[in-house]
């Protein structure tokens, strides 16, 4: 359903993960709309406990809610810690949905991941190659949990008339993302890479796998603003695809990781390790439909990125930055 469907001038907006990648780009980003904006800490509110996240909902009344909280990580961690992605991302989305149809929530929307697709589907993936085939079994323990929370959204919608919607970003980076190399995404992998190469003074800088699968990457900035557009103009059962359209191999990915950062070694790919799903994009053509597309840039947003990881986590050329929270 295209055209405005939500109004959300004066609401109570509560951002679920606020400290995280894309919570806190949702804090950029409603700070330009007249609302009140709601957050809670995991100190003050464990989302994975379904009592305390339904003593605050009741508590507070949000009337909209944005659940970008998640247990957040790359193809290592998915493979080391595989109950832990499982369970806490099903509890989270269950006592947060839940939750929000108690306390009478007037509009939710649900971050998924474009993980949720099957490892061989068509390229670009549409909305309907969900559930068409096996998952890729580096992250399928992620994947599954995120599917669960698309269907908890519909089961919802459609049991009890919720306006609760779910969209499916792709690979995204930017300001507060996750920089360590044993949990984080590949973007922010490479280049805290990059960047220690360089301050290393290293001949070269180790990548995982062939660098030959293609990759969708989209600043977190562009996907808060495609959230926002969603919140106020769409309202129907179906998943919504959120993307740049455009892709990159890894390979093109470090060598522009490598231009903006200024290292000027090799890259050696290690074959060895595994590449994860060939090809991933988007089919966003849905959300195109409706009026809108991203606006930043591949190499803009690198470059952004790049400042504010210079800023905020590289205190100094020697010192290990502390691990960034990842929800």
């Amino acid at each position: 359903m295209a055209g405005q469907t939500y109004d959300l001038t004066g609401k109570r907006v509560w951002v679920a993960g606020h400290r995280g990648l894309v919570g806190s780009a949702l804090l950029r980003r409603l700070a330009k709309e007249d609302v009140a904006l709601q957050t809670v800490g995991r100190e003050a509110v464990d989302l994975r406990r379904q009592a305390a996240v339904e003593e605050w909902m009741q508590s507070n009344r949000p009337q909209v809610v944005f659940m970008a909280a998640a247990k957040v990580g790359g193809i290592h961690a998915n493979n080391i810690h595989p109950a832990d992605f499982i369970y806490e991302n099903l509890m989270i989305e269950a006592n947060i949905v839940h939750g929000a149809y108690l306390a009478g929530v007037e509009k939710l929307v649900l971050l998924g991941s474009t993980c949720i697709y099957p490892k061989m589907s068509p390229q670009p993936i549409p909305e309907e190659a969900l559930l068409t085939g096996p998952l890729e079994p580096t992250n399928e323990w992620y994947a599954i949990a995120k599917i669960a929370g698309i269907k908890l959204a519909q089961a919802y919608r459609r049991q009890h008339g919720c306006d609760f919607i779910a969209a499916q970003p792709t690979n995204l980076y930017g300001p507060g993302d996750n920089f360590d190399l044993n949990s984080s995404h590949v973007l922010p992998a490479l280049l805290r890479k990059a960047h220690e190469a360089k301050v290393n003074g290293s001949s070269a800088m180790s990548i995982w796998g062939t660098g030959k699968p293609l990759r969708e990457f989209m600043h977190v900035d562009d996907l808060a603003d495609a959230l926002v557009f969603l919140a106020v103009n769409y309202s129907g059962d179906g998943h919504v695809n959120v993307g740049s359209g455009e892709e990159a191999s890894i390979q093109e990915l470090a060598e522009t990781i490598k231009a903006v950062v200024g290292f000027h070694g090799d890259l050696e790919f290690d074959a060895t390790k595994p590449d994860g799903t060939p090809r991933k994009l988007t089919d966003t053509s849905k959300l195109l439909k409706m009026g809108w597309r991203h606006s930043i840039g591949l190499r803009q947003g690198l470059e952004s990125t790049y400042d504010w990881f210079l800023k905020h986590v590289a205190v100094d050329e020697k010192q290990v930055p502390i691990q960034l929270n990842a929800r």
